[in-house]
């Protein structure tokens, strides 16, 4: 059975930073690209980066670029997300997620995240 298990996340100040972690299991971790999207209330969900089976590519939404940093550790089974100079529309919950998601249909259409993780931004 495929499993991915977040953990981080939580309530932040305005400028602050979190780190996501996502571990997978029951599917081979290294052979998959794998990615972050998030859901704001009462909005959809929206890709956030994604990174390549090997790790030497990744992908940002504009939103998030020069600020978060996608990474993953295939040992480990581990894929990370850290998350700088957090603003409060980066508030949602927060889901890795199976697959190479670059875009918005990618992101309503994933089939396979994880539980999902609050991310809160407020002072």
């Amino acid at each position: 059975e495929v499993q991915l298990v977040e953990s981080g996340g939580g309530l932040v100040q305005p400028g602050g930073s979190l780190r996501l972690s996502c571990a997978g299991s029951g599917f081979t971790f290294g052979s998959y690209a794998m990615s972050w999207v998030r859901q704001a209330p009462g909005k959809g969900l929206e890709w956030v980066s994604a990174i390549k089976w090997h790790g030497g590519s990744t992908y940002y939404a504009e939103s998030v670029k020069g600020r978060f940093t996608i990474s993953r550790d295939n040992a480990k089974n581990t894929l990370t997300l850290q998350m700088n100079s957090l603003k409060s529309e980066d508030t949602a919950v927060y889901y890795c997620a199976l697959g190479l998601i670059i875009t918005t249909s990618q992101a309503l259409g994933v089939e396979v995240k994880s539980q999902g993780t609050q991310v809160t931004v407020s002072s």
